[in-house]
């Protein structure tokens, strides 16, 4: 699996004149071509409106003298989109039969702004219906498979643009994650994925969303200088979308001085595969050696409220999917993803009373780790507890020896969506099989910068740990 040029290289060569940003688009529509069938990575190709946008793109250039970064900053740059974001006259179906033939009427704002910075869109990428399932698969499209494996799945529900940035057919990838949807899969196939603070990046227009609140739109790239790229062209607040807000300036304090606090399990009661936590824990290690000031918390840290767990807090996922869709699926059950029938039945049978204490608990989450925050700068562990799995199973069926349920695999990423924090997926070695391990790193709202940053350090530090079958590819 040979990842792509990266798109800082891409755009740099496209301004400067050494490039054209139709000659990167048509180089990206032939990999696609080569690579996609294999992996169902790209449900939709749109070759066309892409070389049509690089015209554009290069024409744009060519009217401009003296061009710089901020111009343009994605010059040329392929980009997938989750087949669950607007794109502006393409078909988006959010994996569903329901959305079939649905043409968006308009960008997302994400989107707008990935064209006003000059990516061009090549086509949407795989995710499981509504994106509420953690494989990729659905009943319009079937599965992604793992690029360093067919019979493994890269998770979900973003398994499709992790995929095509794994599998070299696309530099950057647009995401979204509601509850890990944008980290896991990007830590089981070895690549970098970034879950912004609520608000970071505007969200809409677009399809309503069964998670109110938590959900993010994400970028997926190769590596971190990519990641920060692509978020900055995207973030900033918009008067579209009433929860969009302002982040914190880049700081200029060292790395060195920011306190770290490594959590093995996120002061979570769950089991981690031994692998995992073996790759993660030497990747702490070799922080901590390169000048990281890691400190190990006393017992479980952070320190959630009490009877905190995903699954207490996916009666708000359950409720929400039946709320937008129980006509239809009283009309005709069979037009869903049967595991997604199970969830919206789920919903139908909950009460207001426990749709509010889910709701109430993730507010507690929130609150609980903004305290915690007060005492360190960043907290990292695990973005998973395992590597990644069969591909017809929703989980594997166990996690450090013991049988655990299908979310078992999920466990370590939706309480920073609550939470409403900025968390980031970054390589960090191996585990059985050769299979990537991602360490997440998190930090308080409006302290994305930081994640970026700290995530940039972590890069260069691990780079030995990156594994041989995922080679660094180089401009």
């Amino acid at each position: 699996m040979t990842l792509p040029l990266r798109a800082a290289a891409i755009a740099d060569a496209v301004r400067n004149g050494h490039s054209s940003a139709r000659t990167v688009t048509e180089a990206a529509l032939a990999r696609i071509a080569a690579g996609n069938p294999a992996l169902n990575a790209l449900v939709a190709v749109h070759a066309e409106q892409a070389l049509d946008e690089a015209d554009a793109v290069d024409r744009r250039l060519a009217a401009r003298e003296n061009l710089q970064l901020e111009d343009l900053p994605l010059a040329g740059v392929p980009v997938a989109v989750k087949d669950t974001i607007w794109v502006a006259d393409r078909r988006v179906t959010q994996g569903s039969r329901l959305f079939a033939d649905f043409r968006a009427p308009a960008d997302a704002i994400a989107v707008e702004r990935l064209r006003r910075a000059g990516a061009v869109v090549v086509g949407m990428a795989n995710s499981s219906e509504f994106a509420c399932k953690g494989v990729t698969t659905n009943p319009l499209f079937g599965p992604t498979r793992h690029p360093m494996d067919p019979t493994l799945t890269p998770g979900g529900s973003s398994g499709g643009p992790a995929a095509a940035i794994a599998g070299g057919l696309v530099p950057l990838a647009l995401g979204t994650d509601a509850g890990g949807s944008s980290r896991r899969p990007p830590a089981h196939v070895g690549v970098v994925g970034f879950k912004p603070g609520f608000g970071a990046i505007p969200y809409g227009p677009g399809f309503a969303e069964p998670f109110v609140g938590i959900a993010v739109m994400a970028p997926i790239a190769a590596d971190v200088t990519d990641t920060a790229l692509m978020f900055e062209a995207l973030a900033g607040p918009d008067p579209r979308d009433p929860d969009s807000a302002a982040i914190a300036p880049a700081e200029e304090r060292p790395v060195s001085s920011l306190t770290v606090a490594y959590s093995p399990a996120f002061g979570l009661d769950a089991p981690v595969d031994d692998d995992v936590r073996d790759a993660v824990e030497r990747a702490v290690e070799a922080l901590a050696h390169a000048g990281a000031r890691i400190v190990p918390p006393e017992g479980r840290f952070p320190h959630w409220p009490a009877g905190v767990t995903e699954t207490a807090l996916m009666p708000l996922q359950h409720a929400g999917l039946a709320a937008l869709y129980a006509e239809a699926f009283r009309r005709d059950p069979g037009l869903f993803d049967p595991d997604i029938a199970v969830q919206i039945e789920r919903g139908l049978s909950l009460s207001g009373a426990e749709v509010a204490a889910a709701q109430l608990l993730g507010v507690e989450v929130g609150r609980a780790l903004a305290a915690q925050f007060s005492a360190v700068d960043l907290i990292v562990g695990p973005t998973t507890p395992c590597v990644a799995w069969p591909l017809d199973r929703l989980g594997p069926e166990t996690i450090g020896g013991q049988p655990v349920p299908p979310r078992a695999h999920a466990v370590f990423t939706p309480l920073f969506n609550h939470a409403k924090v900025p968390a980031l997926s970054l390589p960090c070695g191996t585990g059985r099989g050769g299979l990537p391990v991602g360490l997440q790193i998190v930090a308080p709202r409006g302290m994305d910068r930081r994640v970026l940053r700290f995530a940039a350090f972590a890069e260069e530090t691990l780079a030995g740990c990156v594994p041989e079958s995922q080679p660094r590819a180089r401009p």
